[in-house]
């Protein structure tokens, strides 16, 4: 948390000529590191998400994923790093500098970090693609996909920058409240919160598949969903880690925090699936993993591994308690994009401030000159948590309203019938098709 308000102090418009700051070329090499190993999430995620489609919709859904590496590869450049951590206007609502229009105003700028700050862009640029990326999970398997490729295009602009401000900006509102901030160390509220919500609304909004629930879809290829969970798991090193700015303790304890909530994630998972069902699904081990991960990346910066385990545990408790009451309550999340992303993200950002290290809680006392506890820091959190649940959800049903009522969103029948694969890309996964 601290390297990244210094990051963004320095985006702020604290100058510092290329002569004046050396360029560490450990931390350099550390954070080009960990931007390909965010990259590498993505891929990841279409791994996972297209195991658990049917095989109809595999290329379909995998093509989510893929796309938003390169429609959001291309507006972060242009105008969402700009947004993102640009000065603040309209109040500081959004951030601007033209300075970062194709990124032409910091080609020979160092940051107070020591790092060039093509490699912060860069590394920024990878959370703002897998976040639309992660929405797609809602509705698989249903959706138009051009409207899909407009409708995250707006998303990034409209809905993940003016969040990615307020949090992670030095004039960002969230970034300024209380005595140090809401803590968000790698986006539990500006990735998970944001686009699991949006999920939720998305899935509300255009309806459940043909014929679901009553005809069961099974997964077409669990083997790549657990092949994508391993490299989400490898590549959230970069994620919580690269967070940090650094290559120091600071790194090294987000490192510890990131494994031993995802172990204690998949852990509880599985222990909860032996008690309910009498064995533990492979499904379920990649759910956990994902359920600890997604807790833990909030609080990477501010707890101990002990924290981290009761994270992990608790965002599976939930997560599972989630995916448990959606069937119950008969929406279409199709991939528990909400149950996962959006309850675990809630989870870490909010329980987080009971396993906060003293030494934070003291040096956010020091800022505002007295105490500083655990309940107000809980305030904060969850103001945080509920801005980001109202803006999300709201900014989110005027997008999806727009793109379907001009562009199209929900596909024809006779489409969902096909498949995505081929009404959409006119392409198979597999050379035997199911057409259920």
């Amino acid at each position: 948390m601290l390297y990244l308000s210094a990051a963004s102090l320095f985006l702020q418009g604290t100058a510092h000529a290329a002569s004046a700051v050396v360029t560490d070329t450990g931390t350099t090499a550390w954070m080009l590191t960990s931007t390909a190993l965010v990259l590498l999430m993505v891929p990841g995620l279409a791994m996972f998400y297209g195991g658990l489609v049917r095989t109809k919709n595999v290329l379909g859904t995998m093509m989510h994923s893929f796309s938003a590496m390169v429609i959001i590869g291309v507006l972060w450049p242009l105008v969402g790093y700009s947004l993102s951590f640009g000065h603040g206007i309209l109040g500081g609502l959004i951030g601007w500098d033209s300075r970062y229009f194709m990124l032409q105003g910091i080609d020979e700028t160092i940051m107070p970090t020591h790092i060039p700050e093509y490699v912060f862009a860069m590394f920024q640029g990878k959370f703002a693609i897998i976040t639309p990326a992660l929405i797609a999970g809602a509705f698989a398997e249903r959706v138009n996909f051009k409207g899909y490729a407009v409708f995250i295009a707006l998303w990034s602009v409209f809905v993940y920058s003016p969040i990615c401000h307020w949090v992670w900006a030095a004039d960002g509102f969230l970034f300024n409240l209380g005595a140090a901030g809401a803590i968000d160390f790698a986006g539990g509220t500006v990735v998970h919160i944001s686009s699991g919500i949006t999920a939720l609304v998305a899935a509300l909004y255009l309806g459940k598949r043909r014929a679901y629930p009553n005809n069961v879809m099974h997964p077409n290829n669990l083997v790549m969903t657990l092949t994508g969970a391993g490299l989400l798991w490898v590549g959230w090193f970069g994620f919580n880690a690269g967070s940090a700015i650094a290559s120091d303790l600071a790194t090294a304890r987000a490192l510890t925090v990131t494994q031993v909530a995802a172990a204690a994630g998949a852990f509880i998972w599985m222990i909860i699936e032996i008690f309910h069902h009498g064995k533990a699904t492979s499904l379920g081990v990649a759910s956990g993993i994902l359920a600890g991960l997604v807790a833990i990346t909030p609080a990477a910066g501010v707890v101990q591994p002990s924290g981290a385990f009761a994270l992990g545990a608790l965002a599976a408790i939930i997560c599972y308690t989630a995916i448990l009451i959606k069937s119950k309550l008969g929406y279409d999340d199709s991939l528990d994009a909400f149950g996962v992303h959006g309850v675990g993200g809630i989870v870490g950002a909010l329980a987080l401030v009971f396993f906060i290290r003293p030494a934070w809680m003291a040096d956010a006392a020091a800022k505002v000159g007295g105490s500083w506890t655990v309940w107000q820091q809980l305030g904060v959190q969850a103001t945080a948590v509920g801005v980001t649940i109202a803006y999300a959800g709201l900014a989110s049903f005027i997008l999806l309203f727009l793109v379907e009522k001009t562009i199209g969103l929900r596909i024809s029948e006779n489409d969902e019938m096909s498949g995505l694969d081929h009404s959409m890309h006119g392409e198979h996964g597999y050379g035997l098709i199911n057409l259920n």
